[in-house]
């Protein structure tokens, strides 16, 4: 089956810079915003009707995590980047989902890119863009549709879990972050049970037609997966080297855990990846070694028919003259010189461990 291959550039080619435009696929999403507004002694989670709920956010002492659910929706969207002041092409950047994970720093406010892996009901891997944008006490994060994998902190900012509700926004854009890559195993995980059950079936012989186009389809998983994580090492470096306001101190010792977490996680992955090049190499090696077993079993069959084809031959041909035809045992004789050929070449070649 050849897969359909989604061109996302056509939507942007020729367009002006800033111009923010939806390349993804969701386009009936519904809007979805929600609300935490929080500090040591409160919290207030709130689900937002409209974006211009979220303009009272702008200068609380309290922090505020806006999720917004619904890229599709670019006027809401411009609507908030004009309020807040978000430059147009970090608005277009939040819309265009083949974004590479990335910061960048701007006056008052960070944006980062990153991908949120996980695995659907049908156990196809689901990469997601997240754009997140940190200014002084808030985060605004967005998302294609509902569901990811911040459910664990938003337990922790409503039940007052952890240090989250005494920190600022950059503890918070940690934890998001944190959230992500911890997730980032999981799928690590599912892949190295994929492979470990296609080296079993290897081995054992339980491979079928599919099985080349399956191990094919699960290195492209792989591949998607390092393009989605390798690139969130630089963004994490950036965040703990870079000496940017929004970001205290006392954080960067988190992220710098989040790092630790990274490496391991790509280890993981150029591992799989050299497994996934073996099972192939693997595979090969089975058909090969199937081949190698039927052309044995035929030309053992060959060899012990060879002598008896030649010995019916012989005795096939229409000469007026052989003498062997007169003799009263003559058939007897000669079937009985092919049933010893045919016992000896058996001995033989079970002597040889050939069969």
């Amino acid at each position: 089956m050849q897969r359909r291959r989604v061109n996302r550039s056509k939507k942007k080619l020729g367009q002006i810079p800033g111009s923010i435009i939806y390349t993804g696929e969701r386009s009936k999403e519904d809007l979805f915003i929600e609300s935490f507004d929080y500090n040591r002694q409160h919290c207030s989670e709130k689900t937002l009707h409209s974006i211009e709920e979220s303009f009272e956010f702008k200068n609380t002492d309290a922090v505020t995590w806006v999720n917004l659910n619904g890229l599709n929706h670019v006027n809401a969207i411009e609507k908030l980047g004009h309020h807040f002041g978000f430059h147009p092409l970090v608005l277009e950047d939040v819309v265009n989902i083949a974004q590479r994970p990335k910061i960048d720093e701007h006056e008052g406010y960070l944006f980062v890119v990153l991908k949120m892996l996980y695995y659907n009901k049908e156990n196809n891997l689901v990469s997601e863009q997240v754009s997140f944008l940190l200014g002084k006490n808030y985060l605004f994060s967005f998302q294609e549709s509902e569901g990811d994998v911040f459910d664990a902190v938003r337990v922790r900012i409503r039940q007052d879990k952890g240090r989250i509700r005494s920190m600022a926004s950059d503890y918070l854009l940690y934890s998001l972050i944190d959230a992500i890559v911890d997730h980032y195993f999981s799928v690590i995980e599912i892949l190295g049970d994929k492979i470990e059950d296609f080296e079993s079936a290897i081995f054992e012989g339980e491979t079928d037609h599919d099985t080349s186009r399956k191990i094919q389809d699960l290195k492209r998983e792989i591949l998607r997966v390092r393009r989605s994580i390798f690139p969130l090492r630089e963004v994490i470096n950036k965040i703990e080297k870079n000496e940017n306001p929004l970001i205290h101190k006392k954080t960067i010792t988190y992220f710098r855990d989040v790092y630790d977490h990274l490496i391991q996680v790509t280890e993981n992955i150029d591992i799989y990846r050299e497994m996934i090049l073996g099972l192939m190499d693997m595979y090969m090696t089975s058909i090969s070694n199937k081949m190698n077993e039927v052309m044995k079993v035929l030309t053992i069959m060959a060899s012990i028919f060879i002598p008896l084809t030649f010995i019916a031959g012989i005795y096939g041909m229409n000469f007026n003259y052989m003498p062997e035809l007169q003799f009263k045992y003559g058939y007897f004789l000669v079937w009985g010189i092919m049933v010893i050929i045919f016992a000896g070449m058996l001995y033989y070649f079970k002597r040889k461990k050939w069969i």
